[in-house]
């Protein structure tokens, strides 16, 4: 069952509601202000300019300072900034290492390892296209800046749901910092970095961090306590920079990452039957057996026997170069990213199966133990851009973007829970070759009105073997190849209304390259039946907004939204083979609203608001898929004549909350030569479906989290308790479809302590 908050832990979160904080030691210059007494500018890059964020026509938010400080408490991943942006969604079945975007309810549930995704991520300048690159961690950090709705025509790959962009501090920064934690369960999460200025030419930075966390999850089915869900996570950046001149600048990056720990523990019969509330079996079942009456879910165990391990390297080195020629700035950004990875975790979640000696928790039909892995990926991109210099009447920018991405992909099932020699094994090999040119132009019709206009073509090719080994033998190969070229565009304005007041509109399209899915693990027919492909995918958005900011203490911006999708690309995933199935549908209609609030109601108070609604549903009459090979109740009406395939038209799109809604509030007190200070952050999801169909069973109905920290700073210390989830939610945040009612659940409860130092 779930464990809801408590009413006297809801009125703690709403009376703090009236506290806030000043920016944290680390705030970046991406949100400055006087002292604190007022809201100031803040200042992103997503048209990739520094421009103020009320003056441009996108809906755009940033996390930075105190805001981010307390989300990457405890050791968070990249998975806790879920929620805390209005429409942004992040989840994951692998956990730390592979994780999924949704914005505005586009999204994509797939867990193959070269699954696409209509949400882009972008790293220093750079498009990370596999996701098991898009869980890079989060450490030293000028800002998190999410943009809304179809991009492309400024820079990058083509998106057609938004773009998640962090931008690292940059070397030419004097100074650093170090800061380190230790909290429940042994976590530790030190991080620190140093750079500024060699010389009048040169600069340089160092910024490292190192997460880790003992096993904490307790396995019954093994003597000894807790032997899940524990890792270690290392990752160095190191950038030099120089400027020989005044119009030259080059920098040069390098990035590693190495993670050591357990794949997400999937938990077997954690739904129960009929219903959506969480529950564990104790007891261990025998054949004909009446199953153990159900108890109260207990996060901190499960009960298992396959093999659990999870392990990935990444390397990456870049180059940046910067030329002003005067009128204009040419920008060159030259990338390469390798890595290799390793997962193996027991699919049923379970213990044994129901035609052997004994199982559990629950029913388990059949042992399901599989390892994907990466032995190979290599990613090289090239940008090249040319912008007007500021000052010049007319704003403009083109450039050109080349992607090269080859990845070795195998996917292995093993017969029993502790053999090492593989029953099956699907070797796949995807190459992937892209290219697009882009441009946008922003003309002042008056001194109150603007007019952007871009364009962008693309050109997308994809092409995939498979080799299949087992059952009695080698059992085929399989080719595919996808290919697409689409030319996307968008048109805005925006409209000064008032020094406090702009207002905004916008229509784009966008687009994403046809996909191709190779998973062919436990498919009993021809590999080529197996693999799927899923044309391009095109979407028509409209939108608009107003931008207002008032006396310096208040700022709120809201933005309305529709949006047609073509030719959706969707997953099938799981059902009665765990596979992963690419469709098209013939549209996905959303709409919804994003709105922000930023107010500074007293001196050195601030607080924080945003809420969305996403409307994200299918609409094709003609979209049918399998149902669910977990024993779920599905709710969706069956095929006439086709018992077991049942239509989705009308559902909401799979991990879309129609309601996120976040909140930061806190206050600081001046005490000697620096402050006390309290800082909460809260995020409430409503309702989410796991899969494509809907069922009883399948789903969460709503989650709420909140974190607290607590401290005392100076201008170079800060020492703090903190604690995240602190109402100890309890939510599914996934599910497996295959064996049984399978499932997953949020981080728990961490609280600890943290000192940091900058200088």
């Amino acid at each position: 069952m779930r464990h809801f908050p408590s009413t006297i832990a809801i009125s703690f979160a709403l009376a703090a509601a009236g506290w806030a904080v000043p920016a944290a030691a680390q705030d970046a210059p991406a949100a400055t202000d006087d002292a604190g007494v007022g809201v100031g500018e803040i200042i992103v890059t997503a048209q990739r300019r520094e421009q103020n964020i009320q003056d441009i026509p996108l809906s755009v938010d940033v996390v930075s300072g105190a805001k981010l400080d307390a989300i990457n408490s405890g050791g968070g991943d990249i998975r806790a900034l879920a929620g805390r942006v209005p429409s942004l969604n992040i989840e994951s079945s692998f956990g730390r290492t592979f994780p999924r975007f949704y914005i505005r309810g586009l999204g994509n549930t797939d867990f193959d390892l070269n699954a696409s995704q209509p949400v882009s991520l972008v790293y220093d300048d750079v498009v990370l296209e596999n996701p098991i690159l898009k869980g890079f961690p989060i450490f030293d950090l000028d800002r998190v800046e999410v943009l809304r709705g179809p991009q492309g025509t400024l820079f990058g790959r083509n998106t057609p749901a938004g773009i998640v962009k962090f931008d690292s501090v940059r070397p030419d920064r004097d100074g650093g910092y170090i800061k380190g934690s230790y909290g429940r369960f042994d976590s530790i999460n030190i991080e620190g970095a140093a750079g500024g200025h060699l010389s009048d030419t040169g600069s340089a930075r160092l910024s490292a961090m190192y997460q880790r966390r003992s096993d904490w999850v307790d396995n019954l089915a093994t003597p000894g306590k807790n032997d899940l869900e524990g890792y270690e996570d290392i990752a160095v950046r190191g950038q030099l920079q120089f400027e020989p001149t005044d119009a030259l600048k080059l920098r040069f990056t390098g990035q590693y990452r190495k993670f050591d720990g357990t794949a997400r523990v999937f938990r077997a019969n954690i739904f129960r039957p009929g219903s959506n509330d969480l529950i564990f079996y104790p007891g261990v079942q025998n054949p004909g057996q009446t199953p153990t009456a159900p108890v109260d879910f207990d996060r901190n165990v499960v009960r298992t026997d396959g093999i659990n391990f999870q392990k990935l390297e990444l390397y990456n080195a870049a180059a940046t170069l910067e030329y002003d020629f005067g009128p204009v700035t040419l920008t060159s950004v030259t990338a390469y990213w390798n890595g290799n990875y390793d997962s193996r975790g027991d699919v049923d979640g379970g213990f044994g199966a129901s035609f052997l000696p004994n199982s559990g928790p629950g029913i388990i039909p059949f042992p399901a133990q599989s390892q994907d892995q990466v032995p190979s990926l290599d990613q090289l991109t090239q940008e090249i851009r040319i912008a007007s210099n500021p000052g010049s009447a007319i704003d403009y920018q083109a450039g050109f973007f080349y992607f090269d991405e080859n990845i070795d992909i195998g996917s292995i099932n093993y017969d029993n829970p502790t053999d090492t020699t593989p029953s099956v094994i699907a070797m796949q090999r995807q190459d992937s070759r892209a290219w697009g040119l882009f441009g946008s132009v922003t003309v002042p019709v008056t001194e109150q009105l603007k007019l952007t206009a871009g364009a962008r073509y693309n050109e997308d090719r994809r092409r995939m073997t498979v080799d299949r080994t087992g059952f009695f033998g080698a059992i085929g190969t399989g080719f595919a190849a996808v290919k697409d070229d689409n030319l996307t565009w968008d048109l805005s304005a925006t409209y000064e209304a008032s020094d406090a007041v702009n207002l905004y509109a916008r229509v784009a399209k966008g687009y994403r390259a046809p996909s191709i899915q190779g998973r062919a693990l436990f498919v009993f027919t021809t590999v080529q039946d197996a693999i799927s492909t899923a044309d391009s995918e095109t979407i028509m958005s409209y939108e608009a907004g107003i931008k207002t900011q008032f006396d310096r203490r208040i700022r709120f911006n809201l933005s309305g939204f529709v949006y047609d999708l073509k030719d959706a690309q969707l997953t099938a995933v799981g059902g009665t083979i765990n596979t992963a199935r690419l469709i098209n549908v013939d549209n996905v209609h959303g709409y919804g609203f994003e709105a922000e609030l930023d107010a500074r109601p007293v001196d050195n108070m601030v607080l924080t608001a945003g809420i969305s609604y996403n409307n994200a549903k299918i609409d094709d009459p003609n979209a049918f898929i399998t149902g669910c090979g977990g024993g779920c109740t599905v709710l969706d009406p069956v095929r006439p004549g086709s018992p077991g395939i049942y239509s989705i038209d009308g559902n909401q799109l799979p991990q879309a909350p129609k309601w996120s809604i976040n909140w930061t509030a806190g206050y600081g007190v001046p005490v000697g030569n620096g402050e006390v200070y309290v800082f909460t952050d809260w995020a409430y999801r409503s309702k989410v479906n796991f899969f494509l169909y809907e069922s009883a069973e399948f789903n969460d109905d709503h989650m709420l989290e909140g974190g607290l920290r607590v401290g005392y700073r100076t201008d170079r210390y800060d020492i703090a308790a903190f604690a995240r989830n602190i109402t100890n939610d309890v939510s599914a945040v996934g599910a497996i479809d295959f064996n049984n009612l399978t499932g997953f659940v949020n981080e728990p409860r961490i609280w600890g302590i943290e000192a940091g130092y900058k200088f």
